[in-house]
């Protein structure tokens, strides 16, 4: 089992979550983080934390999150202190609809 990170992080990046990792398994992109499923201990800490509901716990590799989380946790870079969130947070905070379609994978 693993948590991991959903599209209801975008655009809002609490890191609330990351300052009570103890592993550090959380990396940064530019709109959204994401949990390194293999470093996660399923520990469970992180869950609650989370003011936008968009950290999950599943087991299954083939769900679309699992393998977003997989992937970008190998390319950006770890994320081990609560930073403040986005600029403009509050226009996209628990939005429920999906918001994939504002995810960045690089800078600009």
């Amino acid at each position: 089992m693993s948590y991991l990170v959903d599209d209801k992080c975008i655009m809002c990046k609490h890191t609330t979550c990351v300052e009570v990792c103890p592993v550090d398994c959380f990396y940064e992109g530019p709109n959204m983080l994401v949990i390194n499923p293999s470093e996660c201990i399923d520990c469970g800490v992180c869950e609650p934390e989370c003011p936008e509901d968009a950290i999950f716990q599943t087991d299954d590799t083939d769900n679309k999150w699992y393998k977003h989380n997989e992937y970008f946790s190998e390319k950006w870079p770890n994320i081990t202190e609560q930073k403040e969130p986005m600029e403009g947070y509050e226009k996209y905070t628990l939005i429920a609809s999906d918001k994939t379609h504002l995810f960045k994978a690089k800078d600009d």
